[in-house]
């Protein structure tokens, strides 16, 4: 983390710099978290081993060894990663093991990605971040800073498991934080990236003025979340639970969604993807062996929830900051 604290000595970045360590420290309290403790172990006993090539610009994050592993050193490793699990975003490639996760993140980034401006040389904040894929994705497409946070402790030891293997070369951290520990109207970033973290938010519309907060003048927000059918006004809040999801608060018609961002100041807002998750996309695999998508759905009616409502469809929004 010392690499990361030089770069945040200076500028924008500086007032988190002086309250970053005591966010870090009550983070990583093992009181807090009972499988603290079983994690870091398996970071401990990660093997170190020759990298021939980092993938950051393909569907599979990760490295590739010269040589196959062996056998039992390969079984060693993929016990070690499975005690991780569930994994949820990726994929990842390590030295030959594929992380099979439950979502495809590629397909995601490879919709949104055309429709971003370059990301060559910014500063990026990536909020609820996961275990840090598209992190990744961003330092492969030029970023000089990504920031990822994420409140999980599993995310943030998952995250630490793969960089260990990409090594300290390229400048991408996750930070088991929410955005409401970044500071204050910090103006620090060129470009922020919400991705299905909005409908979790009890007050969707704070959440936008945070992201726009965090941004600099003229700086970009990638915004992904769930979204319904509906004219400008019509959003849903279910009554307890969608697709067995008890902290699902508010989920918008485009239109509602987009006067959401005029209001919050945002200029130039796009519409740039809407798409219907697929069991394809999001699935139960060796790696994530709890509930996923197909569970959530109607089983006579796949385009309802279990509870009634519209199944899931994701659209993605760019607006610039004022």
């Amino acid at each position: 983390m010392e690499a990361l604290y030089r770069l945040m000595e200076d500028g924008a970045l500086a007032p988190w710099r002086e309250v970053l360590p005591q966010q870090l420290e009550a983070a990583f309290d093992e009181k807090r978290h009972g499988n603290l403790a079983q994690w870091r172990q398996v970071l401990a006993q990660l093997p170190e081993l020759d990298v021939q090539r980092v993938l950051l610009d393909q569907s599979r994050v990760g490295v590739t060894a010269q040589e196959p592993l062996a056998a039992p050193l390969r079984e060693q490793l993929v016990v070690l990663l499975q005690q991780l699990r569930p994994w949820r975003k990726g994929p990842y490639e390590l030295h030959g093991i594929h992380i099979d996760t439950e979502w495809r993140s590629d397909w995601k980034w490879e919709r949104i990605e055309p429709h971003l401006s370059s990301l060559q040389g910014r500063r990026i904040l990536d909020v609820g971040c996961g275990s840090g894929y598209h992190a990744w994705r961003m330092a492969g497409a030029g970023a000089e800073l990504v920031i990822g946070i994420d409140p999980s402790i599993l995310f943030a030891m998952q995250f630490a498991a793969i960089k260990h293997f990409i090594g300290d070369n390229y400048p991408v951290y996750m930070l088991p934080l929410g955005i409401e520990q970044v500071p204050a109207r910090m103006r620090a970033f060129d470009t922020v990236f919400s991705m299905g973290v909005l409908y979790h938010r009890r007050s969707p519309v704070d959440h936008l003025i945070e992201l726009k907060d965090c941004l600099r003048s003229g700086g970009e927000l990638v915004l992904e979340t769930l979204v319904i059918e509906g004219a400008m006004g019509e959003s849903l809040m279910p009554e307890e639970r969608y697709a067995k999801m008890r902290n699902v608060w508010f989920i918008p018609s485009i239109p509602t969604l987009e006067l959401w961002l005029r209001r919050c100041g945002f200029k130039d807002i796009r519409v740039v993807d809407v798409s219907r998750t697929s069991f394809d996309e999001q699935r139960r695999t060796e790696w994530m062996q709890f509930e996923s998508l197909q569970d959530f759905l109607d089983e006579n009616n796949p385009g309802l929830t279990v509870e009634g409502y519209p199944a899931p469809l994701r659209a993605t929004i760019v607006a610039s900051a004022p």
